[in-house]
């Protein structure tokens, strides 16, 4: 299988658009086919050149220093076309939802998003997506030559990327015979996540075992102490006390950190779905049956609010 593989870059490369590349690589492994990798950022391309991939192209264009779904859509076209690519493999951010479905319409290829995984059965492939808040999957075989796949942050490991040495292929596109209807305003950035979990090693996320939002300071002196950024489920966001940008789960962000702190946080499939990609969890609840359990490295049965005081006080003797 011939792979293209975009990479966005956001004052570094783009944490799920490292996990497009670990399964584009892999997909090409599994079909003895290749990956090109592609980017519209020359400091990028500069950083992928350790990524191991057939051809890294960087696509030498002032239009493309800012973010413009025509421009984008136009240069993947050419590509995607000019290179006889069986597949297009992108991370799912909301600039993708934004112009992907337009290069989908563009090239007659089926768009199939937000993916979470895949399999091989002989020589063709079957991508699964999440329905329902992530209770039931579906597999998606495509009956076209061509597809696009978008994948969902969290679900693939950026650190199986394998190790190369590429050199830079810098070609040039011309975009001037693209009428600019669409004109960029403020730097796009994705809408409701002023706080970017998903660039953090250690998360600690509370659930509805903190009881009150007066409880909620200790939480985020636990985090501060730990390095890391706070988070929740829904049920403290439906209740006012952490604005939604802070939510994790299918309903809010999606993240991979290194260590997962869970505090009185049950469970629920719709709260899982966005962490359990993480490295290593470790959850604290009440509830010895809470099926957070299930998925947890480390386990606590204990009160958080008894618990967080003497995390704290023991973090700042260290």
């Amino acid at each position: 299988m011939k792979i293209l593989c975009f990479v966005q870059y956001d004052d570094k490369v783009n944490g799920v658009s490292k996990e497009a590349v670990s399964l584009s690589q892999e997909v090409a492994e599994k079909t003895d086919g290749s990956v090109d990798i592609v980017t519209f950022n020359k400091d990028a391309s500069e950083k992928l050149k350790v990524f191991d991939s057939n051809k890294l192209i960087f696509v030498n264009n002032p239009s493309l220093d800012e973010y413009n779904p025509l421009y984008y859509t136009a240069c993947i076209e050419k590509l995607f076309n000019d290179g006889d690519y069986d597949t297009f493999i992108i991370g799912h951010t909301y600039e993708t939802r934004d112009w992907v479905p337009r290069l989908s319409a563009r090239c007659d290829t089926p768009f199939i998003s937000d993916c979470i995984d895949y399999s091989l059965e002989g020589d063709s492939i079957e991508w699964i997506r999440s329905l329902y808040r992530a209770k039931i999957n579906s597999k998606i075989k495509s009956t076209y030559k061509r597809t696009i796949i978008s994948v969902q942050s969290g679900c693939f490991k950026a650190e199986n990327i394998k190790p190369g040495n590429s050199a830079v292929d810098k070609i040039d596109i011309d975009l001037s015979g693209i009428e600019k209807t669409i004109v960029p305003g403020e730097k796009f950035k994705e809408s409701g996540n002023q706080v970017d979990l998903t660039s953090s090693d250690v998360i600690v996320s509370i659930g509805r075992g903190i009881s009150k939002e007066e409880n909620i300071p200790m939480a985020e002196e636990l985090a501060k102490n730990m390095g890391g950024l706070l988070s929740s489920s829904r049920p403290v966001v439906d209740s006012g006390w952490l604005d939604h940008s802070l939510q994790i789960g299918s309903s809010g962000q999606v993240v991979s950190p290194k260590l997962y702190l869970a505090l009185g946080i049950s469970g629920a499939i719709q709260h899982t779905v966005g962490m359990k990609g993480s490295k290593s969890i470790i959850s604290i609840n009440k509830d010895k049956n809470a099926p957070i359990f299930e998925l947890s490295d480390y386990g606590v049965i204990g009160d958080i609010l008894e618990i967080l005081p003497k995390l704290n006080q023991a973090l700042k003797e260290i």
